[in-house]
């Protein structure tokens, strides 16, 4: 399986017909995955913690919406036997997990999955970012690159500029520009040193991301790539709320 990460909108995303169907398409153009392990920016928890296996409940993580973005259903089936491979994947690897059997889909999860496996038919299990260390993160990845050749999605969702200041302000900010490039560089050479590093190395990255868990799947992403250098493809771009967010998704192999 490839591995994905990708810019999750809000629950406004669910009335955007053209970004839910530019991920419907990019979901039918890859291998139907028999399971997703999903990486949320919205889950932040001390240690990697496993969410619900049965059932599998939405954690509707918002505030100030319309009813019906509170309405939202995403029945997907519990993935019991993921959950344990990936306790067995990370014991082997020496990092602590936890499990959270009442911890559901938070909307950086389902509402990307809504869009990409609408029948809600794909066995999900949601795993916690154990902190934000970037080296940390992209060590939890590399423990769960096993998983691609079971079938499994690894599935990291967030942004890669998020910085709420900026929202809804007509025209693209030079800063949003600068870090997106960057992004787009380091990714398209998977350059492994420099996405760890971004705090140091890419432009504009305090105004990009003044806080980063919105990027910090990526590098969990990143570090289930087992290729020296990987294709790497970016089904979506562009830009969201006027200009403050990227698009910006990617796939690796």
């Amino acid at each position: 399986m490839p591995v994905i990460f990708a810019a999750h909108g809000a629950p406004i995303l669910l009335d955007d017909s053209v970004w839910m169907g530019e991920l419907g398409s990019w979901a039918g153009s890859m291998p139907r995955p028999g399971s997703v392990l999903m990486v949320s920016a919205h889950w932040e928890e001390r240690p990697a913690t496993l969410g619900a296996t049965h059932p599998v409940p939405l954690v509707y993580d918002f505030g100030g919406f319309p009813d019906r973005y509170y309405q939202t259903k995403y029945p997907a089936p519990g993935a019991p036997a993921l959950a344990a491979r990936v306790r067995e994947l990370m014991g082997a690897a020496g990092i602590a997990v936890a499990d959270d059997p009442a911890r559901g889909l938070d909307h950086g999860a389902y509402v990307p999955l809504v869009a990409m496996y609408p029948q809600a038919d794909v066995p999900v299990l949601q795993i916690s970012m154990p902190g934000l260390d970037a080296q940390q993160l992209f060590k939890l990845g590399r423990a769960l690159a096993p998983l691609r050749d079971e079938g499994v999605l690894i599935f990291g969702s967030g942004f890669l500029t998020h910085n709420m200041r900026y929202a809804f302000r007509p025209g693209i900010p030079a800063w949003a520009r600068e870090f997106d490039n960057w992004a787009q560089g380091a990714l398209s050479h998977f350059d492994v040193d420099a996405l760890v590093d971004f705090q140091n190395r890419a432009p504009s990255a305090r105004m990009a991301l003044p806080t980063w868990e919105h990027y910090a799947p990526v590098l969990v992403a990143a570090g289930a790539v087992t290729e020296a250098q990987p294709v790497v493809k970016f089904p979506i771009t562009g830009w969201w709320m006027d200009g403050a967010f990227t698009r910006r998704s990617v796939q690796f192999g």
